[in-house]
């Protein structure tokens, strides 16, 4: 796929803000995306909603977008639920929105509408869209790939129950596994702050790696100078 070789070994900036917060505005995540692609040369970004979907791909040419849905608040019970694109809707939103890659939640929990995975993957296949899963484990991984994804990632690995104890740094065993015993594209994403985590997760397989918060969340980004002087 064409989309693939154009991600391969690339930095996705994830560009997204909560509708609580200033950067939330529309002309703020397209400010954002113009300086990541413009100026720095990104080719691929993940983004959250079909507002900024359309806005990113009306005036960004030739970017490839992966596309999510998601609450508009997550809840406090958010590790045992299935809140990014859950449902083959959704999918159908983002990918009207303009999307490359539909990214969803990829675990095996229970489901809106009493959807299922395989019925999410079939529908985004059904509409020569790729299919990204977000999963947290290897049997995860595993289960997209038996069941035709095009992509895992990383993504919720630490943000689910059965991984919310897992250390908190990116998940570069789980790629490691995912590689070695799975033929698909993965991408590590989650919990990347620092250039030695971008090399690492190219030397353990990564296709590609998506960095979010430490380029496009000020608030987040300023917590963590702050732990330097306490």
């Amino acid at each position: 796929m064409d989309i693939l070789k154009n991600i391969k070994n690339e930095i996705i900036v994830s560009i997204q803000a909560m509708p609580d917060e200033p950067l939330y505005d529309e002309n703020c995540i397209l400010n954002m995306a113009k300086s990541v692609c413009n100026l720095a040369g990104c080719k691929a970004l993940r983004l959250a909603g079909e507002r900024d979907i359309k806005n990113i791909k009306k005036n960004i040419k030739d970017t490839v977008v992966i596309g999510i849905t998601k609450p508009s608040k997550i809840p406090d019970n958010y590790k045992e639920l299935v809140y990014i694109t859950p449902t083959i809707a959704d999918c159908k939103k983002v990918i009207e929105a303009g999307a490359d890659i539909v990214a969803f939640d990829g675990t095996m929990r229970k489901r809106p509408n009493n959807e299922t995975l395989e019925d999410i993957i079939n529908f985004i296949k059904s509409q020569k869209k790729i299919a990204m899963a977000d999963i947290a484990t290897f049997d995860e991984a595993k289960n997209a790939y038996n069941l035709g994804c095009d992509i895992v990632s990383t993504t919720l690995s630490g943000y689910t129950v059965e991984t919310q104890n897992n250390p908190d740094c990116p998940d570069f065993k789980l790629v490691k596994k995912i590689k070695k015993e799975l033929d698909i594209f993965t991408i590590l994403e989650g919990k990347i702050w620092e250039k030695k985590d971008i090399s690492k997760a190219f030397e353990v397989g990564a296709g590609a790696v998506v960095v979010g918060s430490a380029i496009t969340r000020p608030q987040l980004i300023y917590k963590r100078f702050l732990k330097g002087i306490k």
